[in-house]
C-alpha cells in the first residue's frame, strides 16, 4: 500500500514529487498543457480512488492522518510558492497543485460527502485550470512572454478577455457561485467529520488561493501599460471566443 501511494503521488502529484509538474508546463505548449491539467492529472486521484480506497479499505485507516499531514503540507508549500513566481504559467501549475492535494483531504475523510466533493472539485478543476491555460496561451500568441512584469492595464484594450478570464480566477478560487466552490464546500464539509484540525488548517491555504489568484489577475489586467513591450494589441478573436 505504502509502495502504490508513493507511485500515484507523483502523479497528484504530492510534496515533494511535484517538481515535474511545474516544468512539464512551461516547457509545454498551450495545448499540453491544458491535457495534462484537464485530463492526465486527475488519473492520479482516480488510480488512488480505485486501488487504495478499494482493494486496501481497511488497511487505509492506519496511514489515513499521514496521508492528510503530507496532503496539508503539500496544499501550503504550493500555495506559498505561488506567490513567488513570475512566469504566468508556473503560477497556475503550482495552483494545480494546491487544488489536487486539497481534493485528496476529501478523498480520506472516510465520509461520502468527502468523496463527492472530491469528484467534483477534480472535474471543476479540469475545466478551471484549462481555461487559464488557454488565456495564457492566448497572451502568449500576442507577446510571446509569459513573464508577469511585462504586461498591466490588459484590461483597457482587452475587456472582453479581461471579463472571461476574471470568471475563471473566480473559480479557480472557489468564489461563492462557481463550480469550484460546490467542490470545495462539500469536500470541506465531508472532512469535519473526520478531522477538524485538519479542516481548520486548510483554511489558511484557501486564503493563500484567493491572494495569489487576484495578485495575477491585477498584474494582468490593471496597472500601467507597458507601452515599450506591448505596442500593438487586439481582443480575443472570433475562434479563441468560441474555445
Amino acid at each position: 500500500m505504502v509502495i502504490i501511494i508513493l507511485g500515484f503521488s507523483v502523479k497528484v502529484p504530492i510534496v515533494p514529487f511535484h517538481l515535474w509538474l511545474p516544468e512539464a508546463h512551461v516547457e509545454a505548449p498551450t495545448t499540453g498543457s491544458i491535457i495534462l491539467a484537464g485530463i492526465l492529472l486527475k488519473l492520479g486521484s482516480y488510480a488512488i480512488l480505485r486501488f487504495l480506497l478499494g482493494t486496501f479499505s481497511i488497511m487505509c485507516y492506519d496511514l489515513i492522518f499521514f496521508v492528510l499531514i503530507i496532503a496539508l503540507f503539500s496544499l501550503t508549500q504550493s500555495s506559498i510558492v505561488a506567490l513567488c513566481q513570475i512566469d504566468i504559467k508556473k503560477i497556475i501549475a503550482y495552483s494545480s497543485v494546491a487544488h489536487m492535494n486539497y481534493s485528496l483531504v476529501g478523498l480520506f475523510s472516510q465520509n461520502l460527502l468527502g468523496i463527492a466533493g472530491c469528484f467534483i472539485m477534480i472535474f471543476s478543476h479540469a475545466i478551471t485550470s484549462s481555461a487559464l491555460f488557454l488565456g495564457i496561451g492566448v497572451l502568449y500568441d500576442r507577446y510571446k512572454t509569459r513573464l508577469i512584469f511585462y504586461y498591466g492595464g490588459l484590461v483597457a484594450f482587452m475587456p472582453i478577455f479581461s471579463v472571461i478570464y476574471f470568471i475563471f480566477i473566480l473559480s479557480n478560487f472557489g468564489f461563492p457561485g462557481t463550480f469550484n466552490f460546490i467542490g470545495e464546500f462539500l469536500l470541506t464539509y465531508g472532512a469535519f467529520s473526520f478531522s477538524f484540525i485538519i479542516v481548520f488548517l486548510t483554511t489558511f491555504s484557501l486564503i493563500l488561493s484567493l491572494i495569489y489568484s487576484l495578485f495575477l489577475y491585477n498584474k494582468l489586467f490593471y496597472g500601467c501599460i507597458k507601452i515599450f513591450f506591448i505596442r500593438y494589441y487586439s481582443d480575443v478573436t472570433r475562434l479563441e471566443f468560441f474555445y
